[in-house]
């Protein structure tokens, strides 16, 4: 794990950054949602690691493709062996950086613009979103729902199973960062 931390700072933060300047959740959560005509599939994570440089505005998360849980094992099953090739890929990215300049002492909601790049299957792709912060006395709290269309990641569907898998899955990322 602690390796995974430090090539986490060192990609992604660590340009010129005091290590205070970089705030870390462990348990930031992952979910996505497909919405087909015959069955919807939906997974979750609480694995994911994510960083935030508060001088900087960088934020990046890394995924365990294996950790998320499905309704079903065949689900899994499927996603990690025939899908994302999890053992080929065995991490999500998302390296991007925040547009606005924020105030992290002063408390509130902010509605924010993040863009960078998502690598899913090897393939990395360049996006942009929106999101929310949440900061408190205590926390920043941050949150952002986007959509990924799975060939832009070179993720096919075979057509016989097209009926139960949606071209575009709906993404959720929340992370809290202790202050």
């Amino acid at each position: 794990m602690k390796k995974l931390i430090v090539w986490f700072f060192v990609l992604f933060l660590c340009r010129q950054v005091a290590a205070q300047d970089i705030l870390v959740d462990k348990a930031s959560r992952v979910s996505f949602f497909s919405e087909a005509p015959l069955e919807n599939i939906a997974a979750v994570t609480s694995k994911a690691v994510s960083a935030l440089g508060i001088t900087t505005y960088e934020v990046a998360f890394k995924v365990p493709v294996t950790s998320f849980e499905f309704e079903k094992q065949l689900m899994r099953e499927h996603f990690n062996e025939n899908y994302l090739e999890s053992e080929k890929y065995p991490y999500a990215t998302f390296g991007g950086k925040i547009n606005e300049q924020i105030d992290w002492n002063v408390g509130g909601i902010q509605q924010v613009t993040v863009v960078g790049n998502l690598d899913i299957h090897g393939v990395k792709r360049r996006y942009t979103t929106q999101a929310t912060l949440e900061v408190t006395d205590t926390a920043i709290h941050a949150h952002a729902k986007f959509n990924v269309k799975l060939t832009n990641h070179g993720i096919k569907i075979p057509r016989v199973v097209v009926k139960n898998i949606a071209e575009e899955v709906e993404v959720e990322v929340s992370a809290t960062y202790p202050k």
